[in-house]
């Protein structure tokens, strides 16, 4: 299903961050004691009365060491291009500024629908000091406190009400699949060679991609969707406002993808950033796929690839369960496998397990490796099942979800997998306490 986009805009210091980080909830609170999982987010996923949207944030607009600029004009059009929705965040505290005006004379252009919020009121007396908003010739303010999450309910209500009544229905016959990586690891060069014609501007210079490109192909009896996305860079490390429009498109790619393919570049080896952008697949719970490109560019013994595998799983170890491709866009080399293996973890994916079965196996383990004790108490599971597909993800009912260490859930973990064939997909498991 296709779900509209809502963006936050506004200029620094108004509270966005805070804002876009209750407006997502859980969705940012991952926990993971693993290494290289990336927490800092531009697009997430959010969910008001059963009304699922996606949420991106487009960054301050400063206005404080420059004029009004083409600059702050790109960062604008990220929001009217990207969203069905934009939410326009002024601040209380700082009151009605030039800058919100500014802000204000840019949205005046867009046809979508913009609404007006008020952050950091956070008590009821405070509410009477909007009206100045009003000024800005938006409409109504809807005052509300990132900090306290009051009038959010209202603002949402809203933003629902402004969603397109009729969004494109997705295929559902299509496996949807990205390729992402870092600028210049060959990601469009690879879309070309799967593709067999330039469909994709390839270039030595990084970057070149500024925007995702959808490109429909059949192999076989399987149909697929393919979306090319420029290279993603660190937050912090955004040269242009371009680069940020490219991360914000990239987001978006993942989001709507079954599967992702991480690209590295075999010459260069793997940075550190290759493991922050392979996190944003991993923590969307998306099927995922290695492909080290340009292994045609390597020298080779009999323990290259070996060496080379085994130097991906050690620095991507929450990827464990990712097959890695060693691919070449310049001669094709193994391209044809893909299709394959996008659809063998996309199937992964979306495998559902019978619950006798499951069972089975979760007895078979405990009894070889009982769960440890903590303060004296061991913990007792007495059911598992399976929730839900897409990533496949299964609850454990026990007597105190406290007493289930993550070693032992990586226990149960590593068994699911050896008993089912999840290759390509994260699994989930949750602990709930039997009533």
């Amino acid at each position: 299903m296709n779900k509209p986009t809502v963006a936050i805009v506004g200029r620094p210091n108004v509270g966005k961050s805070t804002v876009f980080n209750r407006l997502v909830g859980e969705r940012l609170s991952i926990v993971d004691d693993m290494s290289g999982v990336t927490r800092d987010r531009i697009y997430a996923g959010a969910e008001w009365l059963g009304h699922q949207f996606n949420l991106i944030d487009t960054g301050g607009i400063d206005l404080s060491d420059q004029p009004f600029s083409v600059q702050i004009t790109e960062q604008a059009e990220i929001a009217i291009d990207e969203a069905d929705v934009i939410i326009f965040l002024t601040s209380l505290s700082e009151g009605l500024t030039s800058e919100d005006e500014q802000v204000a004379k840019l949205l005046y252009k867009t046809d979508k629908p913009v609404l007006l919020a008020v952050n950091k009121v956070d008590n009821l007396e405070q509410r009477q000091e909007i009206y100045d908003f009003y000024a800005l010739g938006l409409g109504e303010p809807h005052p509300i406190s990132g900090v306290h999450g009051t009038g959010f309910g209202d603002l949402l209500d809203a933003v629902v009400d402004k969603f397109p009544k009729n969004l494109p229905a997705e295929d559902e016959n299509l496996i949807k699949f990205s390729l992402i990586g870092r600028p210049n690891v060959g990601k469009s060069s690879l879309v070309n060679a799967i593709l067999g014609e330039e469909r994709v501007i390839v270039s030595n210079i990084s970057g070149t991609t500024r925007d995702s490109i959808n490109t429909k192909f059949v192999d076989g009896e399987d149909k697929f969707l393919m979306v090319d996305t420029a290279g993603l860079k660190k937050r912090g490390k955004f040269y242009e406002n371009t680069d940020h429009y490219a991360n914000l498109r990239a987001m978006s790619a993942i989001d709507k993808s079954d599967v992702v393919l991480v690209v590295l570049n075999a010459e260069e080896g793997i940075r550190e950033q290759d493991k922050h952008i392979a996190g944003y697949a991993h923590d969307a719970g998306k099927g995922v796929i290695i492909l080290v490109n340009k292994w045609d560019t390597i020298k080779k013994d009999n323990y290259t690839l070996q060496n080379f595998e085994e130097l991906v799983r050690n620095e991507f170890e929450f990827l464990n369960y990712a097959p890695i491709l060693f691919v070449s866009a310049k001669t094709h080399q193994r391209l044809t496998k893909i299709p394959a293996l996008v659809k063998q973890v996309y199937s992964n994916r979306n495998r559902r397990i019978k619950s006798s079965i499951l069972n089975e196996v979760i007895n078979d383990a405990i009894a070889v490796t009982p769960a440890p004790t903590k303060n004296g108490k061991r913990l007792r599971i007495y059911y598992i099942t399976q929730v839900r597909t897409a990533p496949p993800t299964f609850v454990l009912f026990v007597n105190d979800p406290e007493l289930l260490h993550f070693s032992y859930e990586r226990f149960l973990n590593r068994k699911i997998r050896q008993a089912f064939d999840f290759t390509g997909t994260p699994i989930k498991i949750i602990a709930r306490a039997r009533k």
